[in-house]
């Protein structure tokens, strides 16, 4: 009884001593520190593990003024889930962190870091010490992550060629948030929109160059288009529908009444002096607007015509001058607008309409308005040597179109970062088999002490992805994972999992590729997450004063 009650005392020493600075402190120590954040990093999992791959089920997330939004991608469900776990909160924030380096892993950096706490526990509940295991994990990362290396497959530079390897990188990631024919389709737009941006091995890959407009429609019939696409038209009733063979005028200049710069007016004593004031100003106005019209009838030869696209505005009377002409005038056109548009058709921005030049003029094949209900959009395509263009998504309904821009956008990073690794490593779950084989067979049994343990948690919690895929597609778990590790040693390949059928497949034979940064990136987050957790032997709260930027007057 006395040695029980020394244990006591000493376990809860440094407890006593907190609670006499603050008897009111929130401590979690020990046992119970390791049980909350095991707890958090399963019980994300287990919210997160029905999403992965492209047998995955869908959520709801219904927000608070009664909003619905209809996903699969952890990334949006991290961001928009009302997470109020400390340990729980952390882990969400390390995925995003990884979706915003690489574009893609935040569900399996969960699923990884989860499982990793819950292999650990088990170790530590046996007698373990935490700081052995997690020597063990550092290991097995380090071995892991110089397997990968090894294994990945190297493209050369011709890369940006080969449409058919494009298309299955593209569709690896869009099936697994999208239907296989929604994906296959825009998976082939992708990889056009890619191959138009693209400058260069030496040159940086800025998605920005591409639009992604989304089109309320009754298909889905979703497309690459050459060129920009304008979410306004005209505001002139007699201006052209359809043009072609045009001339682009990208134009900063206003061609309305404004007001002045500073704080002045202009005054007048009778109506007279009011109307000279008008015609004054109409007359400046129509001025500029005969300056275009004489340099459009300079440029513009037989076949051939004129589009104008302002960034500022254009009032009604100038709209009719150039409607007249047969001229399609645009006007308050969006700032990155005007800078993809010169990127894509040619050109140069006029600030100017002193001295201008044919050079400063961009060019498209083809200029056509499109209405929609009260919606009118304007297609600029059919552009020469164009390095911007826009990928258009239609869809019948808000859920599609959301769904769609969300996978794109998955879709445009996992070609980015094959591009610019110029290598790719096999999916399907085939990674994650192989390295498991790999640490356990050549790792494992250089590893002394009791960190082998850490080193056979992290080749427990890899198996947690292909277990995973086989699970959401309805299969037993078990046999399938014993048939891809039996398959993997008899052939000595990367031997992944259809699951459609349950059966192994070359991942490579049917073009299921994932990027080498994000399993780079999962790998390396996962396993730091989960190793500083375990180390935590107490959860307190904290003061207001956390966070707070110390002040440097406090030292004087």
């Amino acid at each position: 009884y006395n040695r029980k009650k020394t244990l006591n005392n000493k376990k809860y020493s440094k407890m006593s001593h907190i609670r006499d600075v603050n008897p009111n402190a929130d401590i979690v120590s020990k046992v119970q520190a390791r049980a909350v954040n095991v707890a958090a990093g399963v019980g994300l999992l287990n919210v997160l593990k029905s999403n992965l791959g492209p047998r995955g089920t869908l959520k709801l997330l219904v927000g608070g003024a009664g909003q619905l939004k209809l996903t699969k991608d952890g990334l949006v469900l991290l961001k928009e889930m009302q997470i109020q776990h400390p340990t729980a909160i952390l882990i969400a924030r390390t995925a995003t962190a990884q979706d915003d380096i690489t574009g893609d892993g935040t569900t399996s950096t969960v699923l990884l870091c989860g499982e990793l706490l819950r292999q650990a526990d088990r170790q530590i509940s046996e007698g373990v010490h935490p700081r052995i295991l997690v020597e063990g994990l550092e290991k097995a990362r380090e071995a892991a992550l110089e397997y990968l290396n090894e294994i990945k497959t190297t493209f050369d530079e011709g890369m940006i060629e080969d449409r058919d390897l494009l298309t299955s990188i593209a569709l690896t990631s869009l099936a697994t948030k999208l239907d296989y024919d929604s994906s296959l389709s825009l998976s082939k737009a992708l990889v056009s929109s890619i191959q138009c941006i693209y400058g260069g091995p030496d040159m940086p890959i800025d998605l920005s160059r591409i639009e992604v407009m989304p089109m309320p429609r009754s298909t889905n019939e979703s497309r690459f288009v050459n060129g920009i696409v304008l979410d306004h038209g005209a505001r002139h009733p007699d201006m052209p529908d359809v043009l072609t063979n045009c001339k682009i005028m990208t134009l900063n200049t206003s061609l309305e009444y404004e007001k002045t710069e500073t704080q002045s007016g202009f005054y007048y004593s009778s109506a007279e002096e009011r109307e000279k004031l008008v015609e004054s100003e109409r007359k400046w106005l129509d001025e500029r607007c005969k300056m275009i019209i004489d340099f459009k009838r300079s440029v513009c030869k037989d076949g051939e015509s004129f589009v104008i696209i302002n960034q500022k505005g254009v009032d009604p009377l100038s709209l009719d001058i150039f409607a007249k002409e047969g001229i399609l005038c645009l006007r308050r056109a969006k700032r990155r607008n005007m800078e993809r548009l010169t990127l894509a058709c040619g050109g140069s921005p006029i600030h100017s309409l002193q001295d201008i030049e044919e050079s400063q003029l961009g060019y498209a094949g083809k200029v056509s308005q499109v209405t929609l209900g009260e919606d009118k959009y304007t297609f600029v395509e059919d552009c020469e040597k164009a390095q911007s263009c826009t990928m258009l998504l239609q869809g019948p309904n808000e859920h599609s179109l959301n769904q769609a821009k969300d996978a794109i956008k998955d879709g445009m990073r996992a070609l980015k970062n094959a591009l610019e690794d110029n290598a790719v490593v096999s999916g399907a779950g085939a990674f994650e088999v192989a390295t498991a084989y790999h640490l356990q067979k050549n790792i494992l049994p250089n590893v002394p002490g009791k960190a082998k343990l850490g080193v056979q948690a992290f080749c427990d919690a890899l198996l947690v992805i292909p277990k995973t895929l086989a699970e959401n597609s309805g299969l037993d778990v078990i046999d399938t994972l014993l048939k891809l590790q039996d398959e993997h040693v008899a052939s000595k390949m990367l031997v992944g999992l259809d699951v459609k059928t349950g059966e192994a497949i070359l991942p490579s034979d049917e073009g299921i590729w994932d990027n080498v940064r994000v399993k780079r990136q999962s790998l390396y987050l996962s396993t730091v997450l989960a190793s500083q957790l375990l180390l935590v032997d107490e959860v307190m709260r904290a003061g207001k004063n956390m966070g707070k930027q110390p002040n440097p007057m406090d030292d004087n």
